[in-house]
C-alpha cells in the first residue's frame, strides 16, 4: 500500500521516470515483540533470523525500479552488501566513490551494462549473543558462533550453491 502511494506521488510530481526506487532490507526477519518469523516462512526456507549470520539472517532480496534505465522484469543473482549502496548512489549521480570504503557499485548490474566488479569476499561480525563471525568467498561460507567466549570455536563451512539452507556443515 505504501509503495503504491509512493509511486502515485512520484507520478503526480512528474518525476516517476527519473527516479530510482530500491526496496530491500539489511537483515532477515526479526523475533522481537512476539513476532513469529516462522509463521509466514519469512526467511524463505533459509536458516536463521535477524542477528544470525546464517543466510536467513543476512540474505535479502532487492527490488529496483528505474523506468527507461533498468530493463523491466530483469533478474540478477549478483551478490552485494549494504556497503555497496553508497558507491552505487555515487555512480548514479555521477560523483566519485569516496576513498577508503569497502563498497563496490552495483550500477552495472542494475543497468545490465559493462562488467560488474565482484567482492573478493564478504565478512560479517556481530558482537552480541557471545560473538559471531562469518565470511563468504564465492559459493563458500564459513560461520563461527560464540567467538567472544571461545576464540577457537568451531568453524562451520557451507557450499551455498549446493546447500543455501546451510544444513550440511
Amino acid at each position: 500500500e505504501n509503495v503504491g502511494a509512493l509511486m502515485a506521488k512520484l507520478s503526480e510530481l512528474g518525476i516517476a521516470d527519473n527516479t530510482l526506487i530500491i526496496l530491500t532490507s539489511d537483515n532477515g526477519p526479526h523475533q522481537e515483540g512476539g513476532h513469529d518469523p516462522d509463521y509466514f516462512k519469512s526467511s524463505g526456507g533459509l536458516r536463521g533470523h535477524k542477528r544470525d549470520l546464517y543466510e536467513g539472517g543476512i540474505r535479502m532480496p532487492m527490488i529496483a525500479c528505474w523506468p527507461g534505465k533498468i530493463p523491466a522484469g530483469s533478474v540478477s543473482d549478483h551478490i552485494s552488501a549494504f556497503q555497496d549502496v553508497l558507491p552505487t548512489m555515487a555512480d548514479v549521480i555521477g560523483q566519485p566513490t569516496p576513498k577508503g570504503i569497502d563498497g563496490i557499485s552495483f550500477l552495472p548490474t542494475l543497468l545490465q551494462q559493462g562488467t560488474q566488479p565482484q567482492h573478493d569476499y564478504l565478512y560479517w561480525e556481530f558482537h552480541e549473543l557471545e560473538g559471531r563471525v562469518a565470511i563468504r568467498k564465492g559459493n563458500w561460507k564459513g560461520v563461527r558462533y560464540n567467538v567472544a567466549v571461545d576464540p577457537n570455536s568451531p568453524l562451520e563451512l557451507y557450499d551455498l550453491a549446493k546447500d543455501p539452507g546451510e544444513t550440511n556443515n
